[in-house]
């Protein structure tokens, strides 16, 4: 009885690994991420966005993004989640419901989350797994940033910080780490929730942006709106992506996101330097833009 569960034991690892091996043999649709601090500033319509007077920003360094949803997108009115959905992560229902645009959801489950750096693979999937067709568009829903930022406090220049930014629809935090200190949340958190960590004392501090505060860029909004709320930004290729059904090699697709002054807040002194302490509040922490670059 021993041996013939040994042989069986062995019989699903062997059929196990030979699987993986095929799969990952076969051809991929590799999606990454890229933070690109000279890329066109957007405003939501995806138009050039130019800094109010009154306003002070800067590009902040990025660590890490997480996103929810990738969907290509076959036309300027195909509505969001009618794509071809590629990816989508994990949600929750433990906890409650969040209202979205009159729509009630289930929360992202952040302990769930990928959360990846520039330049390592987010997601691929098989090619042979995506529909044949050409896609102008790339749709991907955005739902935490973790970047550094630099700012003035009690007449000291240039203090820096790590930021965690969450712009999905809602999500579910419990223990969320920024740097080096973790905060206990514990709270499902509509979009716009931040928390920072000073890199000199450790000291921590959270907030809640208002509605409608985060930029989603998105050049078809005359054609296939999203829902205020959501984080759904939109990329347009240069030229549409195609599938064919016959590719024999991995395709990669970076996902370049504008992080051109992507820190934004009004400017008491307007002497473009972050200083809550004079009064400045940070207005928006949301992505400029979305340009997907196909590599092969």
């Amino acid at each position: 009885m021993k041996n013939l569960a040994l042989i069986i034991a062995l019989s699903i690892t062997f059929f196990a690994c030979t699987k993986d091996d095929t799969t990952k043999n076969e051809p991929q649709l590799i999606f990454k991420l890229k933070f690109d601090p000279t890329q066109q500033r957007l405003d939501g319509l995806g138009n050039v966005a130019l800094l109010p007077d009154t306003h002070g920003a800067q590009s902040p360094s990025f660590n890490t993004m997480s996103a929810h949803y990738i969907e290509l997108t076959p036309n300027n009115y195909t509505l969001p989640g009618q794509g071809v959905k590629i990816f989508k992560g994990s949600t929750t229902s433990a906890y409650g419901q969040v209202t979205v645009a009159g729509n009630n959801l289930d929360p992202i489950d952040f302990s769930n989350a990928i959360v990846k750096q520039e330049g390592e693979v987010f997601y691929s999937i098989p090619l042979k797994d995506v529909a044949n067709g050409t896609y102008p568009y790339v749709r991907v829903s955005v739902t935490y940033q973790n970047f550094d930022i630099v700012y003035k406090a009690q007449g000291i220049n240039n203090l820096s910080g790590t930021v965690a930014s969450f712009v999905g629809f809602g999500q579910r935090l419990d223990n969320v780490l920024l740097k080096n200190q973790s905060i206990a949340v514990n709270d499902t958190k509509l979009q716009g929730f931040w928390a920072v960590e000073d890199h000199t004392t450790g000291i921590t501090q959270s907030g809640q942006a208002p509605p409608g505060a985060t930029t989603v860029p998105n050049p078809l909004a005359g054609t296939s709106a999203i829902a205020e709320g959501s984080c759904l930004v939109t990329g347009v290729f240069d030229t549409p992506f195609t599938i064919t059904g016959n590719e024999t090699s991995d395709i990669t697709i970076d996902l370049s996101f504008s992080i051109n002054n992507s820190f934004e807040w009004i400017d008491v002194d307007k002497d473009n330097i972050y200083e809550p302490e004079a009064g400045d509040q940070v207005i928006d922490m949301g992505l400029r833009g979305l340009k997907p670059i196909v590599s092969k």
